[in-house]
């Protein structure tokens, strides 16, 4: 059976209580990110670095996991999403401390910075989305074999 685009996106509607789950997850990503960048826990190492590579780690981890939990894709996306935002606000916030706050919080929330995070969380959110619920489905397919 084909999911609706609604199901697809937003996951089935008898996981309505899963899906405030899945915002206060992504919200906590964003926090663990970032404070385990202010801390040093993870470390951006290397001269131009377009995406932080723990944060995008983190992220691919736990959008496959909402596909595993059958979470909608907007959920995969906003947990790839989440841990990228958190290594930014740490290089921005944290990061450029020799500039005036304004002036660090118009960096953070620039739109193109905002837009390249979003596309490259689309597209690893999808990856890793659709690889969770493509484990998912194999682990029920083989219980249901034995």
């Amino acid at each position: 059976m084909v999911p609706s685009f609604r199901t697809l996106l937003l996951g089935p509607p008898e996981h309505r209580f899963q899906r405030r789950l899945d915002l206060v997850f992504a919200v906590g990503l964003f926090l663990c990110t970032f404070l385990a960048y202010a801390v040093g826990l993870f470390e951006v190492t290397g001269g131009v670095v377009f995406l932080a590579m723990d944060a995008a780690i983190v992220g691919t981890i736990a959008a496959a996991t909402m596909g595993y939990r059958q979470s909608g894709l907007i959920f995969g996306w906003l947990a790839a999403y989440m841990p990228l935002l958190g290594a930014n606000a740490d290089h921005y916030l944290l990061g450029l401390s020799s500039r005036p706050l304004i002036e660090r919080l118009v960096a953070f929330l620039s739109p193109d910075g905002l837009v390249f995070l979003g596309v490259a969380a689309v597209v690893l959110g999808t990856l890793s989305w659709a690889a969770g619920l493509g484990g998912e489905r194999v682990r029920d397919a083989f219980r249901d074999r034995v």
